[in-house]
């Protein structure tokens, strides 16, 4: 038997045969499956919050912004802590499974309402299923976009067309996650919203279990060095386990309070915002073109939001357009 440590030794590069390593292809599976499970279940979330579980709409939109919200802020804790105790790999890992069972809660979900109007069960596993989702997305996202300029040396000229061939593979997910969620729960029963989210714990399992697969073998740097591992330093890798459950009860109770009670995500974000540029603006180990490009960065995403804005309207007030608005039958298929 070989020992554990065997899998991080330097390993002989491998590429395929468009040139570029064969880790870039296991990462495009890894986000493809991963992004079908996300954009599928967004496209259904909504219609589920109204026509399952009796929400209004302005709840229901709410609701929704709310819960995506803490999807593009989480990523800044989890790329914290792969960057200082996990590494990417292990953090992939442990957010695609947090989705996984986020998903396959929403289905547990979306089979216990029963046509019940007020079903206490399933409320609280929309909940849990949610805040599983947005603290296992933290883990994920960040990560694996970053190993991919992490296969190819520093100037390759190639590293540009590998992130489109990346993001192809965030487009190609999308469009099947939608495609197929749409079609199996939106039927006109509520009771078959299940299926779509079944689907997506599906796609997300089976993309967790390709990565884990490959990431031994195919993710490591020209030189044959493996990318993404536990850093070095670090020594609370077990103490990071025991905080997912607060991460989650945490996520769970902002999430409550910001759609039931009073507004809390505005300001979290407001703070989060602060916090993060007092803290590199106040680090003496930047130089002068670090500050400068972290102020570059700062410009272009603020004019960013405006865009985010606008495109998360698909799920909530476009997607209400649609349903009250549209004829969505098309060659007999709705």
């Amino acid at each position: 038997m070989q020992p554990a440590t065997a899998s991080l030794r330097p390993q002989p590069p491998q590429t395929a045969s468009g040139s570029h390593p064969r880790g870039l292809y296991l990462l495009f599976a890894t986000e493809m499956w991963e992004r079908f499970s996300y954009y599928g279940m967004r496209a259904v979330l909504v219609l589920f919050l109204i026509d399952a579980m009796r929400m209004d709409k302005a709840f229901a939109s709410k609701f929704y912004g709310g819960y995506t919200s803490l999807i593009y802020l989480t990523p800044l804790i989890g790329a914290y802590i792969s960057d200082r105790y996990w590494g990417n790999r292990r953090s992939i890992l442990t957010g695609g499974l947090l989705m996984a069972f986020g998903q396959f809660t929403l289905f547990a979900a979306a089979s216990n309402y029963g046509g019940v109007e007020d079903h206490p069960l399933s409320h609280w596993l929309l909940y849990l299923g949610l805040g599983a989702m947005i603290i296992g997305n933290g883990f994920f996202k960040p990560n694996i976009s970053s190993m991919v300029g992490s296969l190819y040396t520093p100037g390759d000229k190639r590293k540009d067309a590998a992130y489109t061939i990346f993001y192809m593979g965030i487009n190609l997910g999308s469009l099947i996650g939608n495609t197929i969620t749409s079609l199996l729960g939106d039927t006109g029963r509520s009771q078959d919203f299940r299926w779509a989210f079944l689907a997506c714990g599906i796609a997300m399992t089976f993309g967790t279990l390709v990565f884990n697969w490959g990431k031994g073998k195919y993710l490591h740097t020209p030189e044959g060095q493996q990318v993404g591992v536990t850093p070095a330093h670090s020594t609370t890798v077990k103490g990071i386990f025991a905080l997912l459950p607060v991460l989650l009860v945490l996520a769970l109770g902002i999430l409550y309070l910001d759609s039931a009670k009073f507004p809390t995500i505005a300001p979290l974000l407001l703070v989060a915002v602060i916090g993060i540029a007092f803290m590199i603006f106040s680090d003496k180990s930047l130089s002068k073109a670090d500050i400068q490009g972290v102020i570059v960065i700062f410009v272009v995403s603020f004019f960013v939001v405006f865009f985010w804005a606008a495109f998360e309207q698909a799920p909530a007030s476009l997607t209400f357009f649609a349903k009250e608005n549209m004829d969505r039958t098309l060659f007999g298929i709705t």
